[in-house]
């Protein structure tokens, strides 16, 4: 095996591992806990002035090559002045470029990064690349082209932190060597011990820097988990973060007023923005606001402090989530556990697929008579795109109406229109009671003996391995061809469902009914173990009109 090559001016902590055919150029620091293993793919390259951090792994994949800039082949190439923060897995085949910052945790596998991209804390890039000057907000996952292209350009103040931080990086670097060599290190030691003394002397308090204490962290460690993980994805796809306030009587005249604005869409700085205002509004209603930029348009309005909520002590296990935000009186009420619904696991599975895509929910019910003439009556509005209480309104619905058919329904706020239509309660169901489990698709539950909100009737008994069309879908694709549509099917499994990288079956050219659902089929059997969709296609003008779910994984 090749021994590594480390320049000389390099720093690399004993703690370090460093296995095989890496190369190290000048300057580059190597923190403690770091594995850089070349045994399995390699070379590695790690260009200069370029800092490695404590935890970070880098390894590579056997025969999977990317071109450095010196026109060879590696594994994994780091550029110039670059900064992989604390518990990187950087796998490859990946490369790096110049200027750019990792941030803590984050994975890059089988990826490309250009020269001046920043990647913030938590996120996944695979199997893409990513153009030059990109910003990937925390918590991201690019894991297709498409998303990658649409990323935002990295802002000037990004840029200005990640070059402190590779001076900083520098300057430890040189530290670390000169505590290592005695001629260096005795001087400033002694200089250190004489600025102590006369200090000391002169009756002078310590420094700004060395009494800095945790107080001094930033306040948005009082927003809990939900949220920031709301605000999150709020943030990756690009809308801006608003909040209101209101006392009781504006809160029940509607009558809000705008707070603070936040113009960042760097999550740390609206999380401490939120923070301010929740403490300055203190007694108040406030509420979160979703704003799309571009059709300057709200895409979300959710009240997260009301004037009875108090601070809840922080414990170990909950450390961020010290406020604890009230839910709606209806759902205080009810006696069902917020963090178990009792909902099947698959509706939970689609409602969270929903959320996490920036869908909204609603919900439709009708008797018998407007059921046969497809006359659906619009349900309670759901405004909030928390899972927990997405999951009451829908209990509290199909409870409101027991012996009714109820469905579910997923919407795309940016064009206005379904995504997704799914019967969840039938006539002859019993209501909803603890122990109960809603079927995703109108059906009595397959392999659960608890009773079921779904109608038992003998059309919908299909056992797990079933692939047949319900008579539900079969009506949708009469309807569809009936009115010049022709018909498309998707299928993903369950990483790609969550990030909504659908990919398509077989093209379904005919337009006779049973030659269609032949088709629907055999995609369904083909991809008996994913989720499969059933599309309306307007050939005229190229587009979607209907997107609906006809199997989900079993």
């Amino acid at each position: 095996m090749a021994e590594p090559k480390i320049h000389e001016s390099a720093y690399v902590h004993s703690f370090s591992n460093i296995i095989g055919d890496v190369i190290i150029a000048e300057n580059v620091l190597i923190s403690p806990g770091t594995s850089i293993r070349a045994d399995e793919g390699g070379p590695f390259y790690i260009a200069a002035g370029s800092n490695i951090q404590d935890g970070v792994v880098i390894h590579g994949l056997e025969g999977s090559r990317v071109l450095g800039d010196d026109k060879k082949a590696y594994s994994v190439w780091i550029g110039q002045n670059t900064s992989i923060t604390h518990l990187c897995l950087i796998h490859g085949p990946a490369y790096i470029g110049d200027d750019c910052f990792i941030g803590f945790r984050s994975t890059v596998f089988n990826a490309r990064i250009g020269h001046g991209c920043i990647i913030m804390m938590h996120a996944l890039v695979q199997d893409v690349e990513i153009p030059p000057g990109k910003y990937i907000p925390s918590g991201a996952v690019i894991n297709n082209q498409q998303q990658a292209d649409r990323l935002p350009d990295v802002q000037e103040e990004d840029l200005t932190f990640a070059h402190n931080l590779i001076a900083c990086n520098d300057a430890l670097r040189s530290g670390y060597q000169c505590a290592e060599d005695e001629a260096c290190i005795a001087p400033i030691r002694k200089e250190r011990l004489q600025a102590s003394d006369s200090d000391q002397e002169n009756g002078n308090q310590p420094s700004r820097r060395s009494s800095y204490s945790y107080s001094s962290m930033p306040s948005f460690t009082a927003i809990n988990s939900d949220l920031q993980k709301q605000i999150r994805q709020l943030l990756a796809q690009g809308y801006r973060i608003g909040a209101e306030y209101a006392d009781e009587r504006r809160f029940r005249t509607s009558s809000w007023k705008s707070a603070i604005a936040i113009h960042s869409d760097r999550e740390s700085e609206v999380l401490d923005a939120l923070s301010d205002c929740l403490t300055e509004h203190e007694g108040e209603y406030v509420r979160l606001i979703g704003i799309d930029p571009k059709a300057k348009r709200r895409v979300m309005e959710e009240i997260i402090q009301r004037p009875g909520d108090q601070p809840s002590k922080s414990t170990p296990a909950k450390a961020s989530s010290s406020y604890r935000y009230s839910q709606p009186a209806a759902s205080k009420n009810r006696q069902v556990s917020r963090s178990q619904p009792q909902l099947e696991s698959d509706l939970q599975q689609t409602v969270v697929g929903l959320v996490a895509q920036g869908y909204g929910v609603g919900l439709e019910y009708a008797d018998e008579r407007r059921f046969r003439t497809s006359s659906w009556k619009s349900a309670m509005s759901i405004q909030s795109n928390r899972e927990s209480e997405v999951m009451d309104a829908i209990i509290d619905c199909v409870t409101d109406h027991e012996g009714e058919y109820v469905r579910l329904i997923g919407i795309d706020p940016n064009v206005k229109r379904r995504v997704l239509q799914e019967i969840i309660q039938r006539p002859d169901s019993k209501a909803l009671t603890t122990g109960t489990s809603v079927s995703s698709n109108g059906r009595r539950d397959r392999t659960s003996t608890k009773t079921s909100v779904s109608a038992p009737s003998k059309a919908d008994s299909v056992s797990p391995a079933d692939t047949s069309l319900s008579q539900e879908a079969i009506d949708q694709v009469r309807g569809l061809l009936a009115q010049g549509y022709k018909i498309g099917t998707e299928h993903a499994d369950k990483r790609r469902f969550r990030t909504s990288s659908w990919q398509s079956c077989a093209p379904i050219e005919s337009n006779q009914v049973s030659e269609v659902v032949e088709g629907l089929e055999g995609c369904m059997a083909e991809h008996s173990g994913e989720y499969v969709r059933l599309i309306g296609i307007d050939p005229k003008a190229k587009r979607r009109v209907l997107e609906t779910l006809i199997q989900k994984p079993s």
